[in-house]
């Protein structure tokens, strides 16, 4: 006894299905009859819907962020993934702007600095995970040295500062002459013009 599967196929010359081939000829006026090929992915579809399937599927729509043209079936997929003018956040600051922005932005993002609570030094934002993954927590001073370890160049700013500490008085004292000398000059402005005028009354009188 023959089994289904043993049953003699033909192919619809339509719609290219596999069909048992003592239904061939009522299949195919049925297929021919009520369905058509899309001209734009192949898929059969009923006539009636043929309109719909295409608006729905094919017919060219706008991109209302960016105005670009493409199928529907892909605006989707350009709207999350591929629009520039989709927004997106900067992953160091986490504004929010457009896509094709986002590169310029972030390069001057990145180089923003912050100052690590740990180590007390600052860092650049776009090294920042890197920093905090190996950062030891010691602080360094503005030579690179550690806090807690005496440098040359350190005991050298010291002693720069000690002695310009006792080079104070020299350059006191130079004020305080200045001034003396100024004071002197005035006094000795007053003198002579008080000389003068008494040796012009002098003359008048004689």
């Amino acid at each position: 006894m023959a089994t289904a599967s043993d049953e003699a196929t033909s192919i619809c010359s339509h719609c290219d299905r596999s069909i048992p081939s003592t239904n061939i000829d009522l299949h195919y006026v049925h297929c021919s009859r009520n369905l058509e090929r899309c001209k734009h992915c192949g898929d059969m579809v009923p006539k009636k819907h043929a309109e719909e399937h295409y608006l729905n599927t094919h017919a060219s729509v706008s991109c209302s962020l960016c105005s670009e043209t493409m199928e529907r079936e892909i605006l989707a997929v350009h709207r999350g993934e591929n629009c520039p003018q989709r927004i997106v956040t900067c992953e160091f600051c986490e504004f929010p702007l457009p896509a094709i922005d986002l590169s310029e932005h972030q390069e001057v993002c990145g180089n923003r600095t912050e100052l690590c609570h740990l180590c007390r030094r600052y860092v650049r934002l776009r090294e920042r995970n890197d920093h905090e993954a190996n950062c030891n927590g010691v602080s360094y001073d503005s030579v690179g040295v550690p806090d807690n370890i005496v440098s040359p160049s350190r005991d050298a700013r010291a002693a720069e500062r000690e002695q310009g500490g006792r080079r104070r008085p020299p350059q006191e004292f130079s004020q305080r002459r200045v001034l003396f000398t100024i004071a002197i000059t005035g006094i000795a402005v007053i003198l002579g013009s008080l000389f003068f005028q008494r040796k012009t009354e002098n003359t008048e009188m004689h």
